[in-house]
C-alpha cells in the first residue's frame, strides 16, 4: 500500500490533506477582473505614489511599501499608507510577481525576479526624492523578498531599514501542510510550474535555502521583524525572526496581550503594529507601543 494511502485512513491526515487540496483549489481557482483606477492613481488619490513629494528633515527618507502574496500595491496599503503619510512621510508602493493573464493578484512569480522589480522601483524612488536611502517596509512576502534585493542586487546600498510585517524570512511549512507535498508529486510540480512564488516560499525549498545562507542580515541595515503568535499563514511563527546584528524582533502580543491579529489582519488593519512599523522607522522618537496604540 502507498503510504500517503495508508496515511489518510488516519483521521488527522485525511483532514490535513482535505485543508491542503482546499488550499490549492483556492490558489489555483480563476479570479475575477476587478476594475479599478490606474494604481498610481489611485495610490496619489489616497496620499501616497506621490512623485513630487520630497522627504522633510525629521524624515528624511521615503517609505517603500511591499505587499504579501495575492496582494497588490493599493489594497495592502489602505490603512498602513495614510498612517504614514499623515504622520510626514513620502510614502510609495508597487507591484510585482505579475503572472500573465491573472490580473490584480500579485507576488506569484519567480521570487528572485520580484526583487529586481524591487530594485527598479527603489531607484525609481530615490531619483524623484532626491533621497540617496529608503527605508523598506513589507507585509509577508513583501517582508522576506527584500532580503534578497539586500543580499544579492546592490540594495544594502540603497537601504536604511527593512522593516518585516509577518515575514517568510525562513519559509513556511503553512501549518504543516507543505510537508505533504512529497506524497502529491504532481501537485508540488503544478504549484512550482504555475505559481513560482508560492513554491519558493516553502520551508526548504531552493530559493530559501540560497536566500538564508552565510546569515539572515548584510550589514549597514536595521532590521525590525513584527510577528504576531496567531499566524496561521507563516509558521510557526518564530521562523520570522532573523538573527544577526543590528536586528530587533518583535511578537505583537508581548506589546499589547489583547491583540489577536493573524497573518493578514497584522499587515493589514492593525494600528497596533502599525505603531511599532512607525517606531522602527524613527527610532530616535520612538513611543512605547501598548494596546492603547490603536487609537494613535
Amino acid at each position: 500500500m502507498l503510504p500517503w494511502i495508508r496515511a489518510a485512513r488516519v483521521p488527522r491526515t485525511r483532514s490535513l490533506l482535505a485543508a491542503l487540496l482546499l488550499a490549492l483549489t483556492v490558489l489555483v481557482a480563476p479570479t475575477a477582473t476587478a476594475s479599478a483606477a490606474p494604481a498610481a492613481e489611485a495610490a496619489t488619490s489616497r496620499g501616497w505614489n506621490d512623485y513630487s513629494c520630497k522627504p522633510s528633515a525629521a524624515h528624511p527618507r521615503p517609505v517603500v511599501l511591499v505587499h504579501g502574496t495575492f496582494g497588490n500595491s493599493i489594497d495592502n496599503w489602505l490603512v498602513l499608507a495614510p498612517y504614514l503619510v499623515n504622520r510626514g512621510y513620502c510614502v510609495f508602493s508597487l507591484d510585482y510577481g505579475q503572472l500573465p493573464g491573472v490580473p490584480f493578484f500579485h507576488g506569484l512569480g519567480p521570487i528572485d525576479k520580484s526583487a529586481e522589480q524591487l530594485d527598479v522601483f527603489v531607484d525609481k524612488v530615490l531619483a524623484a526624492t532626491g533621497a540617496s536611502k529608503a527605508d523598506i517596509v513589507g507585509h509577508s512576502q513583501g517582508g522576506m523578498m527584500p532580503n534578497y534585493y539586500l543580499k544579492f542586487l546592490g540594495g544594502a546600498d540603497k537601504v536604511n531599514a527593512l522593516v518585516g510585517i509577518a515575514p517568510d524570512n525562513h519559509g513556511t511549512t503553512l501549518l504543516g501542510l507543505t510537508k505533504l507535498l512529497p506524497f502529491f508529486p504532481g501537485v508540488e510540480k503544478f504549484i512550482s510550474d504555475k505559481t513560482p512564488g508560492l513554491a519558493d516560499q516553502i520551508a526548504g525549498s531552493p530559493f530559501i535555502t540560497k536566500l538564508t545562507a552565510g546569515g539572515d542580515t548584510v550589514p549597514g541595515v536595521r532590521y525590525t521583524v513584527i510577528a504576531t503568535k496567531y499566524d496561521q499563514v507563516v509558521t510557526p511563527y518564530r521562523t520570522q525572526y532573523l538573527d544577526g546584528p543590528n536586528v530587533r524582533n518583535v511578537l505583537l502580543q508581548d506589546l499589547c496581550p489583547l491583540d489577536l491579529s493573524e497573518h493578514v489582519a497584522i499587515g493589514t488593519i492593525d494600528r497596533i503594529a502599525f505603531h511599532e512599523v512607525a517606531n522602527a522607522l524613527d527610532p530616535a522618537r520612538a513611543t512605547p507601543t501598548t494596546c492603547a496604540s490603536v487609537i494613535g
